[in-house]
């Protein structure tokens, strides 16, 4: 029945079936998408808001040597630079101070447990000083003193 005056879309209105909805939506788990996306935010805001520190020491040049042979992590560090500064264990000593220390470090050591030092010498580093350093190091027992290298520089592969 046609109703003078109505629109177009209130007379089909009525002649539009409705159907039940069979099916219903799911409740589906987090996207993972959208899960990795929040995860990917949270990193970037953490790295972003942290501070940069870096740790404070020298720089000391190692000269090269041709051979690779090494020290295991544990040792005893002395980094000698080239104007005759020395960090022993990352402190600043003096050559007196860093025997003083050794002394008192083998006073406490219970036998057979040498603990060798590495010595981190510049390129530029007297000869004298580090014979010194030696010195001290055999005087208060510590028979392995090991001077640390880098390798040389490798050439590209052709």
């Amino acid at each position: 029945m046609i109703v003078p005056g109505t629109t177009l879309q209130l007379r089909f209105r009525s002649v539009r079936r409705r159907f039940p909805a069979r099916c219903g939506y799911a409740a589906a788990p987090l996207e993972v998408a959208a899960l990795l996306n929040v995860a990917i935010l949270v990193g970037m805001f953490c790295f972003a808001s942290s501070g940069f520190v870096l740790q404070p020491g020298v720089q000391v040049r190692l000269p090269e040597a041709p051979f690779l042979d090494g020290q295991a992590y544990g040792a005893r560090t002395l980094a000698v630079t080239a104007q005759g500064l020395l960090f022993y264990n990352d402190e600043p000593v003096s050559v007196e101070d860093f025997e003083q220390r050794l002394a008192a470090e083998t006073d406490g050591a219970a036998e057979g447990t040498e603990v060798p030092l590495l010595v981190e010498a510049d390129a530029g580093t007297s000869y004298e000083l580090l014979m010194r350093i030696w010195s001290a190091a055999v005087r208060n027992g510590i028979d392995d003193v090991v001077l640390a290298t880098r390798p040389p520089a490798m050439a590209p592969a052709p």
